[in-house]
């Protein structure tokens, strides 16, 4: 059964415009989704949502299940008459092209206290009832979230490994004389996650009535400064001081000369598996209410993951360590049905990474941007995509399609030239419409690409601990004109959005 072709856009909400300094899930939100929907794309793809923690990355998160209250509106607070107009009078003015993510925080930690405040005075019964529901939904790992957040603050914001022993080691006659003591601090935390399940819930429930899916990220690893790890130290290889013993990353590739150190904690499998792996899969289920589809970072890490001893300067030194195998997705098929998961499957991969992305028919990831380094035997060439994979020009990871024309090497822009047959005058829509135009059933572009912009638009930079994830599009680059341009692609490639819902096929 051939697949159904689908094109979606990739933009992370922060990269909205927004009055407060970061894109939101307020009205601009809502104006990108109708201009997803006027370019007949399927799919709207984003990064992690959770609170971000170092170097302001999604993939460095506090939670592995709480959203990011930076991306609350407080237009959308105001409707709650949760704040008045003439709370938000103070407002800075911000830079509309980058996110200066300082004075932002700094902001926004303001406008939603202020929030808060008014909350507890809130008459607003169907709200108070909403807020009790949400807490009772989601009390499995809220509770954990939220003390871990108020502790964080009473230790200066540092890591929760520089605590005291009494309160890392979760002493329950200390933890319950805390959550006494600090029982509003506690609660204005709930608070915040409750906002902002409200609005993205409300956000993606219209995506999808105007035929939008949305495809969202899972970084395999948790953070170890994040709730995750604190509330479950014996799911990880901690030493008795509950401190990693082992931490993750890759070792040299594409990206790095001395690999990448990512620092999370690792899994201990073992553990995991006696419990059927249930962790995991209430991630996995949280996750699915956030999301249509979830992309699985570092899918190879489930046969096989890079463990890098605790302290070392660099990913160089490491050994290979096997990961759980089939035996996790066969359980989590068992618990699911159907796995609405796209496997990012790149990198140096060992071939049984393959195997099991193919044994479970999950759609594998092609990048036109690694294309051209090579021959006409490159997996990353279009000719030789299956069509059960998602193709994208470049994605979070990678320089925009222009900055990379730039920087590459003359046999590279050669290759791509002769192979495109193009003069490199339009290097992003030249890659855009070779990836539309390719057997993928679903072809995905940043929004930097469809507006031919350059390296300085380019979201991250692995291994770079600093300004990454800044980018911001203006309202007035959303136009009429770049619209029709696209729903003229999605229709010339047979990619033109019907409005229905169907899953991403499988094979």
């Amino acid at each position: 059964m051939k697949s159904k072709r689908l094109s979606g856009i990739l933009l992370h909400p922060s990269s909205l415009p927004s009055p407060d300094g970061i894109g939101d899930l307020g009205p601009e939100a809502y104006r990108w989704i109708s201009f997803l929907k006027e370019t007949g794309s399927s799919l709207w793809q984003v990064l992690p949502l959770g609170p971000t923690g170092y170097g302001d990355s999604p993939y460095q998160s506090f939670s592995a299940f709480a959203g990011n209250p930076y991306l609350i509106s407080a237009t959308l607070l105001i409707e709650d008459n949760l704040l008045t107009v003439e709370e938000l009078q103070e407002r800075p003015v911000f830079n509309e092209n980058c996110v200066d993510f300082g004075p932002v925080i700094q902001w926004k930690l303001k406008v939603l206290h202020k929030a808060y405040l008014n909350f507890k005075m809130s008459k607003n019964g169907t709200l108070l009832a909403e807020f009790e529901q949400f807490q009772q939904q989601e009390a499995d790992w809220l509770k954990d979230f939220a003390l871990f957040m108020s502790l964080k603050e009473a230790f200066g914001g540092n890591s929760w490994e520089t605590w005291d022993i009494k309160y890392r080691s979760r002493n329950p006659q200390v933890i319950e004389e805390f959550e006494q003591s600090n029982f509003n601090k506690i609660q204005e935390h709930v608070f915040k996650q409750f906002i902002f399940f409200r609005q993205w819930n409300n956000l993606k429930s219209f995506a999808n009535l105007n035929g939008i899916r949305v495809i969202g990220d899972i970084p395999i690893f948790v953070s170890f400064d994040s709730s995750d790890s604190w509330s479950h130290p014996e799911l990880f290889y901690f030493s008795q001081n509950l401190k990693p013993t082992v931490v993750a990353g890759v070792p040299p590739d594409y990206f790095s000369a001395t690999g990448q150190l990512w620092g999370n904690p690792l899994y201990r499998w073992d553990v995991h598996k006696s419990t059927d792996y249930k962790w995991w899969f209430k991630r996995l289920k949280a996750t699915l209410k956030l999301f249509d589809i979830i992309r699985l970072d570092h899918f190879r890490g489930f046969i096989d993951y890079w463990e890098i001893p605790a302290g070392n300067p660099t990913a160089e030194i490491g050994r290979w360590m096997p990961g759980p195998g089939a035996d996790f997705f066969e359980k989590l098929r068992t618990e699911l049905g159907e796995l609405p998961i796209i496997a990012e499957d790149l990198g140096q991969v060992n071939p049984k990474v393959f195997d099991l992305r193919d044994q479970f028919g999950l759609p594998g990831m092609k990048i036109l941007q690694f294309a051209f380094s090579g021959d006409p035997n490159d997996p990353f060439l279009p000719h030789n995509y299956p069509e059960n994979c998602v193709a994208y020009s470049g994605t979070h990871d990678n320089d925009t399609a222009l900055g990379w024309y730039e920087s590459a090497p003359p046999a590279e822009k050669d290759f791509y030239r002769r192979y495109l047959a193009r003069s490199g005058k339009d290097v992003s829509w030249d890659l855009i419409r070779a990836v539309w135009s390719s057997v993928a059933a679903t072809a995905i572009a940043p929004l930097q690409d469809f507006l031919s912009l350059g390296t300085e638009a380019r979201m991250n930079f692995p291994g770079k601990p600093s300004g990454n994830w800044s980018w911001r599009v203006n309202s007035n680059q959303l136009s009429d004109q770049l619209s029709e341009k696209i729903l003229e692609l999605n229709y010339l490639y047979g990619r033109k959005n019907s409005n229905n819902s169907d899953s991403i096929d499988q094979e």
